[in-house]
């Protein structure tokens, strides 16, 4: 699996900007709000779902954005959600619980997990993501987030959680 030295190293190579903030662990939403007053941008949550027929899901939203789950599948054309195993987080994103981030598709080279972000997210700019443990925080510009995402062949599902909430 790769690791977080691993991820600034793309980052470098693929000239893409970014800053770190060091931290202490933050394992939920809501935690850290005086760290994130200190970084601009999109602050995320991240969900690591498994659907019915087996299908991995990682969403990534604002961390205001409210996503109900139940109305989640034909918003995104799945089977019914549950929250993914640790073991299988491990597996496929090479991180831990709480430790969730859009950065661990680097280390999904068989794309197993299918991507969705959050409408408001994409336009967030910066975005910010623990760089594969939850003890920092990286803020990177949204241009170079879809650039990453290019690069390592992750497809982009974008939903607007705000008008889902609304219907």
């Amino acid at each position: 699996m790769k690791t977080r030295d691993d991820l600034f190293a793309l980052f470098d190579s693929l000239g893409i900007a970014h800053r770190t903030l060091e931290h202490a662990a933050v394992f939920r939403v809501g935690e850290g709000d005086e760290i994130k007053a200190s970084l601009p941008g999109g602050h995320t949550k991240n969900l690591f779902l498994k659907d019915a027929k087996g299908q991995l899901w990682l969403i990534s939203a604002l961390q205001e954005t409210k996503i109900d789950l139940k109305a989640l599948p034909r918003a995104i054309g799945s089977a019914k959600m549950s929250f993914g195993s640790a073991e299988l987080m491990a597996e496929t994103l090479g991180v831990t619980p709480g430790s969730v981030t859009a950065f661990g598709l680097i280390n999904g080279v068989d794309h197993r997990v299918r991507f969705v972000l959050d409408a408001a997210l994409a336009a967030s700019d910066p975005v910010n993501f623990h760089p594969l443990i939850n003890t920092a925080t990286t803020a990177i510009s949204r241009t170079d987030f879809r650039r990453l995402l290019a690069a390592i062949g992750v497809e982009l599902l974008v939903v607007d959680f705000a008008a889902l909430a609304d219907a």
